[in-house]
């Protein structure tokens, strides 16, 4: 079965088919009658859509198509692959239609705002006896960082302590593109 209910001329009436080949125009046959004929397969129309990806402290736009009833959604991940520039995998941040909104489907949305989560930057703290040393590094958005982890930061050794999120509140562990920051002991 390919649709709820597809015409077949010889019953003359929406009925249950079977696909039997697909293609620009698809092959069926009719499970009420056994008749086979061809149905103009359905196009999905396509929109191009503007995304500013941001990237530690830059930001750039691309130019991505995507099927027009697709749902976006604030917080989710939205592969960008625009022709003219890399693929980059991204979350989105906010949605621009006529103002902003936590979900759209894609034929409404005029900008689409997103931050790259495939190399993110991490902002860690190390301290040892009161002094606190900042350090920043880049890393695959999808690496681990966990409470009680032995760590290596331009020489300096430290044990994490507390791992702060991009969201609210804190965690015992985390992917890297959920960070916010990391406080750590030099051990």
């Amino acid at each position: 079965m390919i649709a709820d209910q597809i015409f077949c001329p010889s019953c003359g009436s929406d009925t249950g088919h079977a696909l039997i080949k697909s293609g620009q125009e698809n092959l069926v046959r009719c499970e009420e009658c056994g008749t086979v004929h061809s149905v103009q397969a359905e196009r999905e129309r396509l929109v191009s859509l503007k995304v500013i990806v941001s990237s530690d402290r830059q930001s750039q736009p691309y130019f991505i198509s995507i099927p027009a009833r697709e749902l976006l959604r604030v917080g989710e991940e939205l592969l960008v692959d625009d022709p003219a520039k890399e693929v980059v995998m991204t979350q989105i941040t906010s949605l621009e239609t006529d103002k902003r909104v936590e979900s759209a489907p894609a034929a409404s949305v005029k900008t689409v705002w997103a931050r790259a989560t495939d190399q993110v930057p991490v902002k860690i703290s190390v301290y040892r006896h009161g002094q606190t040393r900042p350090f920043k590094i880049s890393v695959p958005g999808d690496e681990l960082f966990s409470v009680g982890e032995a760590r290596k930061v331009q020489g300096s050794r430290f044990e994490i302590v507390k791992i702060k999120l991009r969201a609210e509140g804190f965690a015992d562990a985390a992917p890297a593109k959920d960070i916010q920051r990391i406080w750590g002991r030099e051990i």
